[in-house]
């Protein structure tokens, strides 16, 4: 079942995961996709200064940022998340070889099934991350590696085949807010209020694979 997002909850973990999942693929995205991407972020509640980053080619609707994360200082929340995103795509440049090619291909080709319903989409994406866990050890910790490792998923597929990227962007915020919303949760809420002070030094420091 969809996560519901009609409540101010469920609005908010949406836009959480929603930003989070956003900074990820925007981080070093790769030519194929970056168009979609900036479409993509047309239609998001995503702050205009994110799309600095590209200068011109990632440009949103700065005017939509002050609604979403209303019960902290959104701005300082929006830009941890940001952070997160970003020392995030780093720790999965390094993780990128872990996928094989093949896996990506499997998966991609099952995304463009219109038949799928969006459980399925999910339950593809569960099977693939699964097939990946296998390779890591079992004393790291699940939902770090989980959260890179579905979001590494989501890139590689959207690098493949660009036109799959909003289905691929929604199957994986979906995915996220269903198995790992907590941890993503306690990730921000750390970085926001444990450890405000420290939002500009790396937080990689705190995320480092083992």
């Amino acid at each position: 079942m969809d996560p519901k997002v009609s409540n101010g909850s469920g609005l908010q973990d949406e836009h959480i995961t929603s930003l989070l999942v956003f900074g990820f693929l925007q981080d070093g995205s790769s030519c194929s996709f970056r168009k979609d991407l900036q479409a993509l972020g047309r239609e998001l509640p995503v702050p205009a200064r994110w799309g600095q980053r590209h200068d011109e080619e990632l440009q949103t609707d700065g005017g939509r940022h002050s609604h979403f994360l209303p019960e902290t200082d959104s701005e300082s929340q929006e830009e941890v998340i940001q952070n997160i995103a970003r020392q995030l795509a780093q720790i999965g440049d390094r993780m990128d070889r872990s996928i094989p090619q093949t896996l990506v291909d499997h998966l991609a080709m099952q995304f463009t099934n219109g038949s799928l319903s969006e459980e399925d989409r999910r339950e593809h994406l569960a099977a693939a991350l699964e097939a990946v866990l296998h390779t890591y050890p079992k004393d790291m910790e699940m939902e770090k590696t989980m959260l890179l490792l579905t979001m590494l998923l989501a890139k590689k597929v959207a690098s493949h085949t660009p036109s799959l990227l909003r289905d691929v962007f929604r199957t994986t915020v979906d995915f996220i807010n269903q198995n790992l919303l907590p941890y993503v949760r306690n990730l921000v809420r750390n970085c926001m209020f444990g450890e405000m002070k420290d939002v500009e030094r790396p937080v990689i420091d705190r995320l480092e694979m083992d």
